[in-house]
């Protein structure tokens, strides 16, 4: 497998493709390649027909780019092409999300000054798995202890420093679940 760079006007999209993008996700798409540069060829049959990657050219035609980098699949036979198509879109889909996980990626980026809208994230699903509620101000003794008593009391760990997520990283990598508690059954 080969990466090489080919000019964007010779690559020809699958006029059937059943995969939609819309403004805002090619506009997310753009962003990522500008922020991370391009990490994910287009993948191509032997002429220059694209099998996976129709997001990625409309992102690089709205930001410009003369060339793109591809792979090229040529040993596709044609059954085998029209189900790729597919099967590419599809199989990212099936997958899921470890939530404990993910939110302790995004607290660490959100420290780091990381900009979380570029991970195709929303402001309501990154408050969710933050426990943020962004709609509803907190009422009566609803909020954190460092906001109800502006520090927290001495023994509240802040979860927000990277000892602390380092930590539960290693437990939850054992199997051990800290909101289970160490009462028995």
């Amino acid at each position: 497998m080969k990466i090489q760079e080919i000019e964007i006007e010779k690559l020809i999209p699958y006029a059937r493709n059943s995969r939609t993008h819309s403004d805002d996700q090619v506009a997310q798409i753009a962003a990522s390649i500008k922020e991370f540069g391009w990490t994910n060829p287009i993948l191509v049959d032997g002429e220059a027909g694209i099998i996976a990657g129709h997001g990625r050219l409309a992102a690089a035609r709205k930001l410009g780019l003369k060339k793109i980098p591809v792979i090229e699949l040529s040993h596709l036979s044609p059954t085998q092409k029209k189900a790729l198509i597919i099967a590419d879109n599809k199989l990212a889909l099936n997958a899921g999300w470890d939530n404990q996980m993910l939110a302790l990626e995004f607290e660490e980026l959100e420290l780091e000054g990381f900009d979380l809208a570029l991970t195709g994230f929303d402001q309501k699903e990154l408050a969710d798995l933050l426990n943020e509620n962004i709609d509803e101000p907190a009422q009566g003794g609803a909020g954190s202890l460092s906001e109800r008593f502006l520090v927290p009391p001495f023994s509240v760990l802040n979860a927000r420093e990277g000892w602390w997520q380092a930590r539960k990283r290693s437990w939850l990598a054992l199997g051990i679940k800290s909101e289970e508690g160490r009462g028995g059954a």
